[in-house]
């Protein structure tokens, strides 16, 4: 390890960098998030096994989620038939059912509220909007940034969904 004041040699610091990037990024993979299970507001199962889903994370009082939820729904009514899931999960704190419907009565995707989902409690984003974009198998293929202010677009979806969609 360098000594306070010693830089050391580029091999040291390059000897660093590569463990440390590969500690990196098997801890990204290792927080990849599993499709959460959860019932609906409706109390119907959220059951997406064997199709491509979308997971959205969101709250009544996160306006970038609110804005998205729209370009989420139109896409969702567009490629349902084409074996998409999807579900927004409200992280509002003790939100009602009701409530919730009230904001998202217009829209054809489930909605669910953290409380009733099962999800490892590390798997649960920290900043709003976040959606994850699961395969036909579960596994993780896409993750917002979760930085609180960007939102995704309809043309991330298509770029990243309808090629999974495609594949049976």
């Amino acid at each position: 390890w360098p000594v306070h004041g010693h830089a050391g040699s580029a091999n040291e610091m390059r000897r660093l960098r590569c463990p440390l990037a590969l500690v990196l990024l098997l801890a990204s993979v290792g927080a990849a998030a599993s499709v959460p299970s959860a019932p609906t507001l409706d109390q119907e199962p959220f059951d997406p096994a064997g199709r491509v889903t979308i997971v959205n994370y969101w709250a009544t009082w996160c306006a970038p989620c609110r804005a998205e939820m729209p370009i989420l729904d139109a896409f969702y009514r567009k490629h349902r038939a084409q074996g998409l899931a999807m579900v927004a999960v409200s992280l509002d704190d003790g939100a009602s059912r009701a409530k919730l419907r009230e904001v998202t009565g217009a829209f054809a995707f489930p909605v669910a509220r953290i409380a009733d989902v099962k999800m490892p409690r590390k798997d649960i984003p920290r900043a709003l909007p976040v959606t994850r974009i699961y395969d036909r198998s579960g596994k993780l293929i896409y993750a917002s940034k979760g930085d609180g202010q960007s939102t995704i677009d309809a043309a991330t979806l298509e770029r990243v969904v309808s090629p999974l969609l495609a594949r049976h």
